[in-house]
C-alpha cells in the first residue's frame, strides 16, 4: 500500500513539475530574447544568444529611454500600493461588519459583492469610462476608487469566510476590557486577519500591475502611463514593433512584482484555507 502510495507520489510530482516548466517556459524566453539582437528574436525565438546575437544590456537601455520607463515604474508602483492598501482595509471592516452583523441590509451587501464577482468587465467598462470621465477620477488617485470597487467582490469574499473562523469570544473580551469597535478590529482582529491580508494583497497587486485595460479606458495617457500601457508604445507605423526593447522592458516589469510573490508565497496557502474554514 505505502510503495502504491510512494509511486503515485512520484507521478504527481513529475506531472506538476513539468506543468510548471510549461507555464515558466513563456517567462524564460522573455528573458533570454531579451539579450539578442531584434533582427534575431524573430528568426530564431527559441535560440541562446551568441557571440553573434548578443548584445547585452542594450535592449533594457533602449526600452527604459523609449517608454519612460521610471516614470511610468512610479505611476504603476503608487497606484498598486495604495489601491492594495484601501482595497485590504475597506474590505476587511466591511467583511467583519457583516460577519458579525446578521441582518436583511448586511446580507444584501455580501451577496453584492458575491455577484460583482461573477460581472464581466466588458459589460460595464464604456458606462465605467464614461462615468470616471464625469466624476474627474481619470488620474492616479481616482482609478484607486475604481479599482477598490473592482477588488471588493473576491476580497469581501474572502476576509468574510477568515471572520467567521474567529471565535467571538476574543472580541467580546476586548469590549469588555474598554476596546471600542475601532480599537477592537485594529488590536484584534487585523492581527487575526494577517494571512488572510497578504494573501488578498499578493492576488491584488498581481492584477493591478499587470492590468492594461483599466487603466487605458480611465486614465488619461497623455500624462499618465502604466507599464503595460507604456509598452504599447514600442509599437510603431504599420504595426512595426521593437521586440529587443519590448523583450527588456517586459522582463523589467515583471521583476518587481515576480520578487513580491516569492517573498509573500507562503502566506498564499495558509490565507485561502483559512478564509475557507467556514465560507
Amino acid at each position: 500500500m505505502n510503495t502504491r502510495k510512494a509511486k503515485h507520489g512520484r507521478l504527481l510530482t513529475v506531472i506538476f513539475t513539468i506543468i510548471s516548466l510549461i507555464y515558466v517556459f513563456p517567462i524564460a524566453l522573455v528573458v533570454i530574447n531579451s539579450f539578442k539582437k531584434k533582427a534575431y528574436i524573430s528568426r530564431a525565438p527559441f535560440s541562446l544568444p551568441t557571440e553573434k546575437t548578443f548584445v547585452g544590456l542594450e535592449n533594457y537601455i533602449n526600452g527604459i529611454e523609449k517608454t519612460g520607463f521610471f516614470e511610468a515604474f512610479g505611476w504603476s508602483l503608487f497606484i498598486t500600493v495604495f489601491s492594495v492598501i484601501a482595497i485590504i482595509l475597506c474590505t476587511s471592516m466591511c467583511a467583519w461588519y457583516i460577519s458579525r452583523v446578521k441582518n436583511k441590509i448586511t446580507n444584501t451587501i455580501y451577496y453584492l459583492c458575491l455577484f460583482s464577482m461573477i460581472v464581466p468587465f466588458q459589460m460595464v467598462m464604456f458606462t465605467l469610462s464614461k462615468i470616471a470621465n464625469m466624476l474627474h477620477l481619470n488620474n492616479p488617485v481616482g482609478i484607486i476608487v475604481i479599482y477598490l470597487g473592482f477588488g471588493a467582490g473576491l476580497a469581501v469574499f474572502m476576509f468574510a469566510g477568515f471572520v467567521k473562523s474567529i471565535p467571538i469570544e476574543i472580541e467580546e473580551a476586548a469590549m469588555i476590557d474598554g476596546c471600542t469597535p475601532i480599537q477592537t478590529y485594529f488590536k484584534v482582529v487585523m492581527p487575526i486577519m494577517k494571512p488572510t491580508c497578504i494573501t488578498v494583497a499578493i492576488l491584488q497587486a498581481m492584477w493591478i500591475w499587470n492590468d492594461y485595460l483599466l487603466p487605458y479606458l480611465v486614465l488619461d495617457i497623455r500624462k499618465y502611463k502604466t507599464i503595460p500601457i507604456a509598452i504599447q508604445y514600442l509599437k510603431g507605423g504599420y504595426g512595426s514593433v521593437d521586440m529587443g526593447a519590448m523583450m527588456g522592458v517586459l522582463v523589467l516589469g515583471i521583476i518587481p512584482i515576480i520578487v513580491f510573490y516569492l517573498a509573500c508565497q507562503k502566506h498564499i496557502i495558509e490565507g485561502v484555507v483559512a478564509g475557507a474554514v467556514k465560507g
